[in-house]
Formats: structure tokens, sequence, C-alpha cells
């Protein structure tokens, strides 16, 4: 059923956001003190014929080891436009064998490992969360994981990690650094957008069921998890309302949303208990580059699921070009530095805001 309000609501929604004053100062003494490093890729042989898949190692948050997977088609002229993968919560970058849409359509595709999760039955990870600082008091799960400070907040690790990550992929010689995009659903939706946020130099931004928005109103219109876990902790920390919000504000996708100047391709389920509607259209509503939202009136947390991949390959045409492959060309054993693949014409899309 719907969880939420009318879709015709939902269009108008605009709440007003909670934005500390000095977020964008935050944003940036954190990147500052985890500034981009040499990425380590190792090639690794699972048995694939089309495509050479990677082991990758990059620095993120406070420059700690990050995991990640690189997949390139393997027959390859020029250097490919390239994706930035995130992973939904408690996932991992998995296995190279679960991840080869974008590699297939002929992009360079980085899937970022999230650190200290992967034990959700879903995807493995493989990046242990450092967490020299330590954190205070927390709910089972992730979202209350240093509520208390802003500064050892669980999600600021992790969205660092999720910028750096760009870096990573630009850093490879067979990519071409100036076509970048960013994708995820549910929390990596959620990082998408915050990565969104915090980089000018992205063509897209894919961002699906988002989690990590407009927190207040999400745990307070759903029992399901993770938001669940911010009311948990507040059912027993009853006088730190307003102290957690405010710690979690600095990793609102609202406020990064507002920041934001690449094209966006947000999608929201109605009938989504997980991430309920009205916290996506907050965010989409903000988004301050162009963009555009597909709305699956039927659907659950899964939205579009697959069906949601031809419109995700249209945006992918229209800002990163069409990458070109020549199947009679096999490429090296590892990445080398090449010509730069033309720009193909730009597609159409429709509802753009």
């Amino acid at each position: 059923m719907y969880v939420d309000m009318s879709l015709d609501h939902l269009a108008e929604y605009r709440p007003t956001p909670e934005e500390p004053g000095d977020f964008d100062a935050f944003w940036a003494r954190t990147l500052a003190d985890s500034p981009a490093g040499v990425a380590g890729y190792e090639r690794v042989d699972v048995g694939l014929s089309t495509v050479d898949v990677f082991d990758v190692t990059f620095p993120g948050y406070a420059g700690q080891p990050i995991k990640a997977w690189l997949l390139l088609p393997r027959h390859r002229t020029g250097r490919l436009p390239g994706i930035v993968q995130y992973i939904g919560y408690n996932g991992g970058r998995g296995i190279p064998f679960e991840w080869l849409t974008w590699s297939a359509a002929g992009y360079a595709h980085l899937i970022m490992d999230n650190r200290g999760q992967g034990g959700g039955g879903k995807t493995v990870a493989h990046t242990p969360d450092l967490n020299p600082e330590g954190h205070g008091s927390s709910a089972p799960g992730f979202l209350t994981n240093g509520i208390e400070d802003p500064e050892r907040h669980f999600y600021r690790r992790l969205i660092t990690d999720a910028v750096r990550a760009v870096d990573a992929l630009k850093g490879a010689p067979e990519v071409d650094g100036s076509r970048v995009a960013v994708l995820g659903g549910s929390q990596g939706g959620g990082l998408a957008l915050a990565v969104a946020g915090l980089r000018d130099d992205l063509s897209a931004a894919i961002v699906d069921v988002p989690f990590m928005c407009h927190y207040r109103r999400a745990s307070t219109i759903t029992d399901n998890g993770p938001y669940a876990e911010i009311r948990r902790w507040l059912s027993g920390h009853r006088d730190s309302v307003d102290a957690a919000m405010r710690t979690l504000s600095y990793l609102d996708g609202v406020n990064f949303a507002a920041r934001a100047s690449c094209p966006a391709w947000f999608s929201v389920a109605l009938m989504d208990n997980i991430c309920p509607p009205s916290t996506v259209y907050a965010a989409y509503h903000r988004y301050a580059g162009p963009r555009d939202i597909a709305v699956y009136h039927y659907n659950g947390h899964e939205g579009g699921g697959p069906y949601g991949v031809p419109r995700t390959l249209a945006a992918l045409a229209e800002t990163l070009g069409r990458p070109t492959a020549q199947s009679d060309t096999p490429s090296g054993s590892g990445p080398d530095a090449a010509s730069a693949l033309p720009m193909a014409a730009p597609a159409r899309t429709t509802a753009r805001a």
C-alpha cells in the first residue's frame, strides 16, 4: 500500500531544511584531512573472457585503505568514460561476477566497498572500519554509530571514502577522468547524492530510492530499518533528540543536494516503507543541478530494479557519451594510456526540471 503522501502532495513537498551553519566548513575540513592519494590496481584472473578485473586499494577517510573492484571491457579502444558505484546498506563490493552490467555496456566500472559492512546476507565487504576515535552509545547497526558527535559518525567516514573513490577511478590510466558518473541505490543512492554535492567534476549522478535523506521525518514515519535505528536509540536517550538530529544534518542528502551541480536522475517508489517517498522528494526538490525523477507507483524499496537499467543507460549516454569497444582489438594486460574517445551525441530525456 502507499506509505506516505499522495503523489500530488509529494510534488509540492519542500520542507525547511535542517542545515548547520558550518556544514560547508565541516566537509571542507574533512576532505582536506583525507586528501586523494595513489590507488593500487592489481589485475586478477577470475575466468572472464570479455572483462578485465582489477582488485583496487585506495586511500579513503584519514588515508585508510579501502577496497574496490575495477571492471573494464577487455576489448576497448581509447580512454573510457567511467562509473563509480556505491552499494546499499550492510552490503559490500562482493565478487566481480555480481557487477557485469556497466562494463558490458562499455564503461569503466569501479565498485566501492563499504567499510565495516557486508554482513547483511547480501554482497560481502572486505574493508574494516578503522575508527581510532571510537564512538559512544549506539543502537545495533550503523546509523547511530557516532550519533552524539558528527566528527565521529560512521557516515562521515563512509562519505569521505565515497568521494575518494572518484579519485581512484579517475587515476586509472584507461579512464577519461573528464567523463565520470556516480551511481547507487538506497545507501548507495545516498552516497551518490552526497558525492554529487561535494564534487564539482562529475558528469552525472544516478540516485535510486536514496537512503540518508530527511532523517527527522524518516525516523517518525517508518518502523523499518535502518531509520528505525534512530527511533530505537532515541527511545532511550529521550533528551537527545535535537542533538542527534544536528549530527545527522551534516550527513543529510537534502543538504548535499543543494550543493550539487551535475545532472541527476532520481527514482522513487511510492510503496517504499524503507526509504519513504517524502524523504526522497525532500532531496529531489532541493537538488541544485538539472534533475529528473522516475516514479514507481506499485513498487517498494526495490524501485525499478533491472527495469531501470535502460533509463540509466540513456542518462549515461547523454552525459558520458557512448563508449566505443572494438572486439578485434584486445587490450594489454593492464591499464595503459590511450587517446580519448569522441563524445556521442546527447540523447533526449523527459520530465527534466
